[in-house]
């Protein structure tokens, strides 16, 4: 009998296409929704490494430029009021509030510090939203995914279950496809999880660093302008 049920066991197909063919309408829906959520997870994740990577470069080169000796009057034309990259944004919000709060005697108006200031913190705030869209996607995935699976588990063994009581037989050829169905949607939702949770933590931590590059930045730029106020 037990040579018999291994024998009817191994003829049954545990491919991950097959466990999925078998599947009830409800653990579909499950697989599909997980295996969408870890394509867009990994599709943010390609996406967002390019970008840092992009900043970074952007961030050395504008840095070079600043720190080159150049005036920096003729570095905001060449860079124009337009600016691409986000060091050189936020060096044109502050450039263009310079010169707005200028008057026509050439003196400065009252509070112009706290107005560059405030410009370029707007700057960086508009940077660090592009830079964080998307992490919290990550993070809810990271979150979700593994009750989201367990559940098409719970499902998976309650058909098994029902496969039992309708064939009244409880062999392992019986058993092994339903449990093995109801395994597999733990199995993706763990995949879809963890590359969600290590590339959050990862991502995240380097969007703080990238913002404090342009914080940095931002207060030696202001100190650069406030000497020329109390010149």
């Amino acid at each position: 009998m037990e040579t018999e049920t291994l024998a009817m066991a191994q003829e049954i197909d545990f491919s991950m296409l097959a466990l999925f063919a078998r599947a009830t309408l409800t653990v579909k829906i499950v697989m599909i929704m997980l295996m969408v959520m870890s394509f867009w997870s990994w599709a943010i994740i390609i996406q967002k490494h390019i970008m840092f990577r992009g900043a970074r470069r952007e961030a050395a080169v504008f840095d070079r430029a600043f720190w080159s000796g150049e005036p920096l009057d003729e570095l905001f034309e060449r860079i124009g009021p337009e600016a691409v990259g986000a060091s050189e944004k936020i060096f044109a919000s502050g450039m263009v509030e310079w010169r707005r709060s200028h008057r026509q005697d050439g003196g400065l108006i009252a509070g112009a510090q706290a107005r560059i200031d405030r410009a370029m913190d707007v700057a960086i705030a508009r940077e660090s939203e592009a830079l964080n869209k998307g992490l919290s996607f990550l993070a809810t995935v990271g979150s979700t995914a593994p009750f989201i699976g367990l559940f098409g588990t719970v499902w998976g063994i309650k058909h098994a279950f029902e496969q039992i009581a309708i064939s009244q037989n409880t062999n392992l050829a019986v058993v092994a496809p339903g449990i093995a169905e109801a395994l597999l949607a733990t199995g993706i939702g763990l995949v879809a999880a963890i590359p969600a949770v290590v590339f959050y933590n990862k991502l995240n931590a380097d969007s703080e660093r990238i913002i404090g590059g342009y914080e940095a930045f931002a207060d030696e730029f202001a100190t650069i302008l406030s000497r020329q106020l109390d010149a």
